[in-house]
């Protein structure tokens, strides 16, 4: 069994993603091996430690996953090789919830 850290190994920081911050949606980069039920209790676990109070913890409502195939790189002419394939999750959270803690 994987811990939550191994689970969850990155927040995404791009353009879509800050905008979709606005509507209560996060997206990590998640393993490549993790269903949706266990990166929605790694998400919670992770950020629902030290809240004493009920009201203070996360509830994942919803979680959609994208697998990222790698792009083959290119020097001149030959193919120098490839990047690694990936797994991308999109976290929504109840309404009026947000994470505090994620870059930008």
């Amino acid at each position: 069994m994987k811990t939550p850290e191994q689970i969850v190994l990155a927040p995404v920081l791009t353009e879509k993603s800050i905008r979709l911050k606005e509507e209560g949606r996060y997206v990590f980069f998640v393993h490549k091996d993790a269903n949706k039920l266990e990166i929605a209790r790694a998400i919670e676990a992770i950020y629902n430690r030290g809240k004493k109070k009920e009201k203070d913890k996360i509830k994942v409502v919803d979680v959609n996953v994208i697998n990222v195939k790698g792009k083959t790189v290119q020097r001149g002419r030959q193919p120098a090789g490839k990047r690694p394939d990936r797994k991308k999750a999109i976290i929504t959270l109840a309404p009026g919830q947000f994470l505090e803690d994620i870059g930008a």
